[in-house]
């Protein structure tokens, strides 16, 4: 089968979504017969210093012409557009959402980060994306055409525990911490509801080591300082028994190019309470879970109120979540997408 790269910037094992995602669609690729060449690249990125970037640029104008170029995103929106004119081998942009769309960045730099965006989508062959978003995003923001984009939606694992709620209910929330996940507000949100009895725990990968110090100066310094965890990594058994003893899952995302988690959760037939935002809206069932606007920290604790004191209404979000989790595609179909990509462009 037709050979390819892929250039994905520092380790392939971190626990982000986007990772785990190019990680699976890797050796997805591999189990599917092709040669695929994994090629590391500084892990600075998107912000490299003139020596990561002339480094970057160096292995993708390196790899064999005869080779597809897969391009993470994180690399793809930021590297320098003149080295990527050089680059010989067809490339295929990975983009999960534009980097101009993150959170907490100054004006200038959302704008640099458009621009560059814009322009090395011109010198793409085509674009593989997790969602139906972030293909209208790229259509209507940044003028690529629709057929030079395909969905590969993310894949989902099935759980290897069963449900086994416990008391007092079990709020979790899976995201890396980073101002983008939103985890501020659902702390806040949390601290809105002392009178009700829940725990809750956040999980996720510090990113962001001064943001995910603050989150634990908000906790400290909150009511409900005793009731919330802030479990940062954990290793995959702690966090699938996290998903089994759990009743909601929660996460006030400011924005997400699709949400891997969310796939999960419904795996494991938890009702969601996030926010309508980005690709949450077409990710989540309506009848799956709750979605408020993002950073209203007031519609979120109403949303949790609820399903805290609402048993049934929990269960009939739980059942549906559960649906929608079983005819989840298995992340073989997502690589088999990639594969068609592949196949396409080289002939």
């Amino acid at each position: 089968m037709t050979p390819a790269a892929f250039a994905i910037p520092g380790d392939i094992a971190t626990l982000t979504g986007g990772y785990i995602y190019e990680r699976r669609l890797l050796e997805g690729l591999r189990e599917l017969g092709h040669d695929m060449q994994h090629l590391e690249l500084p892990a600075s990125f998107p912000d490299p210093d003139p020596a990561a970037m002339a480094q970057a640029v160096k292995a993708l104008q390196a790899v064999d012409p005869a080779r597809l170029l897969i391009l993470d995103g994180l690399v793809f929106g930021a590297i320098d557009t003149a080295g990527l004119a050089r680059v010989r081998a067809p490339v295929i942009a990975m983009c999960h959402h534009p980097l101009a769309l993150e959170s907490n960045l100054a004006p200038a730099r959302r704008d640099h980060l458009f621009r560059t965006e814009y322009d090395n989508l011109r010198l793409a062959r085509h674009v593989l994306v997790p969602s139906p978003h972030t293909r209208q995003i790229l259509i209507r923001r940044y003028d690529v055409a629709p057929d030079r984009i395909t969905v590969a939606r993310p894949g989902v694992d099935r759980p290897r525990l069963a449900p086994a709620p416990v008391t007092p209910p079990l709020i979790l929330s899976v995201g890396i911490l980073h101002p983008r996940k939103g985890h501020d507000i659902l702390i806040e949100a949390l601290s809105r509801l002392s009178d009700l009895n829940w725990q809750a725990v956040i999980v996720g990968n510090p990113w962001d080591a001064t943001h995910a110090d603050d989150l634990a100066r908000q906790i400290a310094g909150s009511v409900v300082a005793a009731k919330v965890r802030l479990a940062g990594r954990v290793p995959s058994t702690e966090l699938e028994q996290l998903y089994a003893d759990a009743s909601i899952f929660a996460l006030a995302t400011r924005y997400e190019g699709y949400g891997i988690v969310f796939d999960e959760a419904l795996a494991r037939g938890l009702p969601i309470v996030s926010c309508h935002v980005g690709a949450v809206p077409v990710t989540v069932p309506p009848d799956a879970g709750l979605l408020v606007p993002p950073e209203n920290a007031e519609a979120l604790a109403d949303a949790l109120r609820l399903l805290i004191s609402d048993p049934a209404q929990r269960a009939r979000l739980a059942r549906a979540a559960a649906k929608a989790g079983d005819s989840l595609p298995g992340w073989d179909q997502t690589a088999r997408i990639a594969s068609r990509v592949i196949a396409r462009i080289a002939g």
